[in-house]
């Protein structure tokens, strides 16, 4: 896959959401998010941010019913976008982890572009929620975002107090070790880095 070409654009519309969401990842740092969900719109800006990645979202949902059908559709849509960008894989570093303090704070997270789904989520929830949002819905975001990325994921809050900066530690971590995973790997000549010869 050729470097200018990283990127995946998705529509999804149902009758609960109508999104839209681009994925660009060599326009570092832009991005354009509205997903009705203020908290969401601030956390998918600094993974934009420190992501180094361009990032497009506008999302209409029935959150008068509540937040969980936009929250588990921006998880879809990101993990399709991800997996368009990324291809066949072939070329990638595949692998990338970060630990990310934010105040008193302090996550891991590790992944595996390996298109093997797997989430491993071990984030304590100090209050219900966060602004708006119930916090229980961000796990079901990184739950569809694993299951439509293709992707293996571990994110292990180590711990904190505040809600707000645990949940931003845990994107800062995500953004910093996709970027590491996603990175181009000129030593593998454009293949994947598996022993299968393929992902």
């Amino acid at each position: 896959m050729s470097i200018s070409s990283r990127r995946g654009a998705i529509e999804r519309r149902t009758a609960e959401t109508d999104i839209k969401l681009a994925l660009d990842l060599d326009v570092p740092g832009q991005a354009a998010i509205d997903t009705g969900i203020p908290f969401m719109d601030h956390m998918l800006t600094l993974f934009a941010r420190h992501g180094r990645c361009g990032l497009e979202v506008t999302a209409r949902g029935d959150l008068e019913v509540d937040f969980h059908h936009t929250m588990e559709d921006l998880g879809i849509c990101l993990g399709q976008a991800l997996a368009a960008a990324i291809g066949d894989g072939g070329g990638l570093a595949r692998y990338g982890q970060a630990t990310i303090p934010m105040d008193e704070a302090l996550c891991s997270v590790a992944v595996d572009l390996c298109r093997r789904p797997c989430l491993v989520y071990n984030v304590k929830l100090v209050v219900e929620k966060v602004g708006d949002l119930d916090t229980e819905l961000m796990e079901e975001f990184f739950r569809a975002l694993v299951s439509h990325g293709g992707l293996t994921l571990h994110v292990n809050l180590h711990y904190g107090k505040n809600q707000h900066h645990i949940f931003e530690a845990v994107f800062k971590a995500l953004a910093h070790a996709l970027r590491r995973a996603w990175a181009p790997d000129a030593g593998l000549g454009g293949r994947p880095l598996s022993t299968k010869g393929m992902l």
